[in-house]
């Protein structure tokens, strides 16, 4: 059995076990010490963010349809002149190989999360992968990058992947404290989140690799993947780094103590909203905002 089928057999396979659980621990007993249960809408946060990320790759590899089958007819906004059916231009096999897999990854984080919150689960919102990366580049370069396409080509596609992917890791992280079903809910969440971090040591492993590349005629790629890590900063709460670190490779993100970094879902959405203001519940990749309770920064 390779893979692909055991992480399919275990997503179905699984998919009672979760349901019930976070159904179960929604009627915990009122008055009892422990806070309010939030698994449901913790989930259904994950939820968004992996349509969020299953939309970007399964675009960049050809197969956006593959997730637009998936949870309602809601938009999902691509550059003009790419729709998603073929892959990025210019990719390079093993590349597009290390999209595949990703893709595919992020494809059984959505088909999985869905079938363990069942009827509770959130429909796919407006996902707008064209204007909000033109934002994101022109803001993360000063303006030096002007209609940022991460479709247009193999470099461009990195670094659109490396917008989301360290995000992805630190909202797991810091939804962990707040999981109360332990078992049920926090268990296939870890695994979810070792994952996304896998998937964040390739991005960034293929960016060191091409640290010295110009994509500007005066900024490298490790210029630009430091503008984009400060913006993330500015308004995620810090908790952010590059590929390089006093002059070395920095391929791991974390603490002094080597700890990956959390992030609350208010820092979260600021970053997928491109908007660090407060009391802010829409823009940037979700420009009508996010489905379910947490939504507003």
């Amino acid at each position: 059995m390779n893979r692909r089928e055991m992480l399919k057999q275990t997503g179905v396979m699984g998919t009672g076990l979760v349901l019930g659980g976070v159904m179960g621990a929604c009627a915990t007993t009122p008055g009892m010490s422990q806070g309010p249960n939030q698994d449901v809408a913790i989930l259904n946060f994950a939820l968004n963010l992996e349509y969020l990320e299953a939309a970007f790759y399964l675009a960049a590899v050809g197969r956006i349809n593959d997730i637009r089958s998936i949870g309602g007819n809601a938009e999902i906004r691509l550059p003009s002149g790419f729709n998603g059916t073929s892959p990025v231009p210019g990719m390079s096999q093993d590349v597009l190989e290390y999209a595949q897999e990703i893709a595919e990854d992020e494809l059984a984080h959505v088909k999985f999360l869905r079938q363990a919150l069942g009827s509770a689960a959130v429909e796919r919102p407006v996902i707008d992968l064209d204007q909000a990366f033109q934002a994101a580049g022109s803001a993360a370069s000063g303006g030096a990058i002007t209609n940022f396409n991460p479709f247009a080509n193999e470099l461009f596609f990195i670094h659109g992947a490396f917008i989301f992917e360290d995000v992805g890791v630190t909202a797991y992280k810091g939804a962990a404290r707040l999981i109360t079903d332990k078992n049920n809910v926090l268990d296939p969440a870890a695994g979810i989140l070792a994952v996304e971090a896998y998937h964040a040591g390739v991005i960034r492993l293929l960016l060191y690799d091409r640290k010295d590349m110009m994509v500007t005629p005066s900024l490298t790629v490790e210029q630009v993947v430091q503008a984009i890590s400060n913006l993330r900063a500015s308004v995620g709460g810090g908790k952010d780094e590059g590929i390089t670190k006093m002059g070395k490779a920095n391929l791991v993100v974390a603490d002094a103590n080597a700890v990956a970094f959390g992030r609350t879902t208010s820092e979260v959405l600021k970053i997928v909203y491109l908007n660090g203001n407060a009391n802010v519940s829409t823009g940037g990749f979700f420009p009508m905002g996010l489905n379910g309770p947490i939504k507003t920064t």
